[in-house]
């Protein structure tokens, strides 16, 4: 069974590297088609983002006066350590849940294969999350916070957020052609996630015997990941425990995905 599942991976990643023109076509036809038909084009991506952490900066600067911070790491900084991985998650699981049900057309060509929709919706909500890293290491550098080797990190996490986010996009986007509610529920899961997520709240305000049902969040690992980048300045392999815990967990979700969507791909023809 699992040499089975080690080759249905090499043949997808052999596929992905055989049609990386295809496929960087199609993530470039999507990027334009969100966000290049308006009158602001590419500033509403980041407009909403940035307006949204400004919104919980100042509320929790100026409104209710109290951060969840100790030490004297600027609150902002901290805040948009999380808030932006955030964001990729969080646009790339909607946007790949959608990808089979948005690109019907495409579905019912026999020649394509229909398991890299979900990794077009990823790639183009990558374009924008690197747009915001950009900035995250601008804002590091404007508070006095050098560039160090600790930043070499970024394309672990950033890959970490993309297996994860695969693996359940495969899940959810077959199983919308059958169920439309399921967008819905995943709206629902994401905006629970979002406050159950320590993005703008500190995982010390939590009782230390409780940590661990916070760290059962896959979102957990990546924040975390984050601020250890640039503020912390932690190795990921410092905190052995919750990287093998995601590292599983990630993959889990990813065999998950690759079962239930090989097993329904046959009907999506017959329903959409």
């Amino acid at each position: 069974m699992t040499v089975r599942y080690i080759k249905e991976f090499y043949r997808f990643i052999k596929h992905i590297v055989q049609s990386r023109s295809l496929l960087l076509t199609l993530i470039k036809n999507e990027f334009r088609k969100q966000y290049l038909g308006s009158y602001l084009g590419l500033v509403w991506a980041f407009v909403q983002p940035f307006v949204f952490m400004l919104v919980i900066w100042f509320v929790f600067t100026y409104g209710f006066r109290a951060t969840p911070l100790a030490d004297d790491t600027p609150f902002f900084l901290w805040l948009i350590c999380g808030m932006i991985p955030w964001f990729f998650l969080s646009s790339a699981l909607l946007s790949g849940t959608d990808a089979i049900t948005n690109n019907a057309f495409l579905v019912k060509k026999v020649a394509f294969r229909v398991s890299i929709l979900p990794l077009v919706q990823i790639g183009s909500a990558l374009m924008i999350h690197m747009g915001l890293v950009l900035f995250l290491m601008v804002a590091c550098v404007l508070y006095g916070m050098t560039p160090t080797l600790y930043w070499l990190q970024l394309p672990y996490y950033i890959f970490c957020s993309m297996f994860l986010v695969l693996g359940i996009s495969w899940m959810t986007a077959s199983l919308k052609v059958f169920v439309k509610d399921i967008g819905n529920i995943m709206g629902v899961i994401i905006q629970m996630g979002f406050w159950a997520t320590p993005i703008f709240w500190n995982i010390d305000m939590v009782p230390q015997r409780y940590e661990w049902i916070v760290q059962l969040n896959p979102a957990y690992y990546i924040v975390e990941g984050f601020r250890d980048i640039f503020i912390e300045q932690v190795w990921f392999w410092q905190t052995p425990g919750v990287t093998l815990y995601f590292l599983a967990m990630s993959s889990l979700f990813f065999i998950a995905g690759a079962i239930v969507f090989k097993r329904l791909r046959p009907h999506f023809g017959d329903v959409l």
